[in-house]
Order: structure tokens, then C-alpha cells, then sequence
């Protein structure tokens, strides 16, 4: 819009949040879901879900699947219900995996670049200079920094720019890489404080819309984190997903300070004599 630029996905990220703990919050059954009672919310998430796919962003599609997925456990559904999913996705799954006609139907309908990151993840080595290449550097940048890491701004594969994207997707590398095994792990035990924060929210919320909506903020934050270090780290692969208030990104940033307040006024608000 003129000179301002924003990634409207990543708003449907938060949004998407708050419409779903709304739902649950309000709904007078009040948790024991079955299938039959995810209906309206599977089309609060299946609208857009598709719109993203359309883009196509599957990193993102993939964050808005997964963090419904955990509010709708958060909300209460039955053990019967998750079995019947279970059992469903590992039905397609076989299906996919094994009959020759639906992988082929499946795979064709992938864009050629996430042909490409499927294959490179399975096997980095097949394609070393093309689809393989962030992987491999990836890897190489974390486990070059050892211990203690090379120095700030000493590191070669972020440094000489044979990273790619290393200031936004593979922030984590280059922080392994020039703070070594400690430094990246005190960036993770940092998460894991502002996680266990969320959690304490959500435990402590006043009635069942800030207890989800809190609960949403952190599975969304959770999913970044681990998203993002299984990029960088190899066992996870490509699909562009930012690192929390490290990676460079405007509407990123802006919504995880969006996410971060709604998690504070949750907490602040426990003390409140009225909710």
C-alpha cells in the first residue's frame, strides 16, 4: 500500500488465535468435542488456510494448521475424537506413502520448489548447489561454531555470505556459529523462560477466553522456535519461518509484540478484582 508493505498471513496467524478462543470461550457445550462439533471451527481455520496455500506459503499454512490443532485440544476434545484423527491421518498417510497413483497425483500437484526442499531435505547431498544448499550451509554454520563459537562478526559462513537468508531464516546459524553450542543454548533456555511465562498465563487466566487465547500465543511462539531451530539444525526441512524477536522482519515483529502484549495483559488482569 504505497510505501508500507505487510504480510497479511502473518496477522492471520494472531487472528486466527483469538477467533478460535472466542469460539471455545463462548460455546456452551464447554469442552468434550467430537467431530461433528469441530465443524464450524474447522471452517474458521480451513478459510484461511487455503487463501495462504493459494499463495502458495506452506511454512505458514503449516503454523496456522498446527497452532488450531492445539487449541482445539486446549479447548477440550474427547480421546475418542483424537483417535479418529490418528487414525485417519495415518490411513492418508499410508496411502500417499504407499500406493503409487495418489503419491504421484500428490507430488504433481506441489509447486517445483517444494519438490525441491522435500528432496533436500531427505537428501541434502542430491543437490549441494541447488535446493540443497541452505541445509548444507545451515549445518555447517551450526556445527563450526563448537562450543564456544568463532567471535561476533568472525564467523565465515554468515560473515562471507555463503549462508543464504541469514538474517531472517537462519538467524539461529549464525548465532551457533559465532556464539557456539553455549551461546545458542542460552538463546533457547531464554524461549523456554518466556514459554513457561505463557504457560503461568494461562494457568492463572480468570475465565476460559484468556486461559485460550493465552494458550494460542503459546503454542503459535513454541511452533516458531522449534520451526525455525529444525531449519537450521537439519531435522526439520525448509519452509521460511521466522525466529522470534531475533530474525529481521516488520510484520513478523510486529506481530509477536502484538502476541507478547496479549500474553501480559492476561497476566495483568489475574490481579484485577473484575475480568
Amino acid at each position: 500500500i504505497g510505501p508500507f508493505a505487510f504480510q497479511p498471513s502473518e496477522l492471520a496467524k494472531l487472528s486466527l488465535v483469538l477467533a478460535l478462543a472466542r469460539y471455545f470461550a463462548e460455546d456452551p457445550k464447554g469442552g468434550r468435542y467430537e467431530l461433528k462439533d469441530l465443524l464450524v471451527p474447522g471452517a474458521m481455520v480451513l478459510v484461511p488456510l487455503v487463501l495462504v496455500m493459494k499463495q502458495p506459503d506452506l511454512g505458514t499454512a503449516l503454523m496456522l494448521l498446527f497452532t488450531s490443532s492445539l487449541i482445539v485440544i486446549l479447548a477440550g476434545i474427547r480421546f475418542k475424537t483424537v483417535m479418529i484423527v490418528v487414525v485417519i491421518g495415518a490411513i492418508v498417510a499410508s496411502a500417499v506413502l504407499l500406493v503409487t497413483p495418489v503419491r504421484h497425483k500428490i507430488w504433481k500437484s506441489l509447486k517445483p520448489y517444494q519438490q525441491k526442499r522435500i528432496t533436500a531435505f531427505i537428501d541434502p547431498s542430491s543437490d549441494p548447489r541447488g535446493s540443497g544448499y541452505h541445509a548444507t550451509q545451515a549445518k555447517i554454520a551450526v556445527g563450526s561454531g563448537q562450543t564456544t563459537g568463532k567471535g561476533f562478526r568472525k564467523g565465515t559462513q554468515g560473515q562471507m555470505a555463503f549462508l543464504p537468508e541469514r538474517h531472517t531464516d537462519f538467524i539461529f546459524a549464525v548465532i551457533a556459529e559465532e556464539r557456539g553450542f553455549i551461546g545458542a543454548s542460552f538463546l533457547i533456555i531464554l524461549y523456554l523462560v518466556l514459554l513457561l511465562i505463557g504457560v503461568d498465563a494461562a494457568k492463572s487466566a480468570k475465565d476460559k477466553l484468556g486461559s485460550l487465547m493465552a494458550g494460542g500465543v503459546v503454542s503459535m511462539l513454541s511452533l516458531y522456535v522449534f520451526i525455525n531451530v529444525g531449519m537450521a539444525t537439519g531435522i526439520l526441512p525448509v519452509v521460511g519461518v521466522p525466529l522470534p524477536l531475533v530474525s529481521y522482519g516488520g510484520t513478523s515483529i510486529v506481530t509477536t509484540f502484538l502476541a507478547l502484549g496479549l500474553l501480559l495483559n492476561i497476566q495483568s488482569r489475574r490481579f484485577m478484582l473484575f475480568y
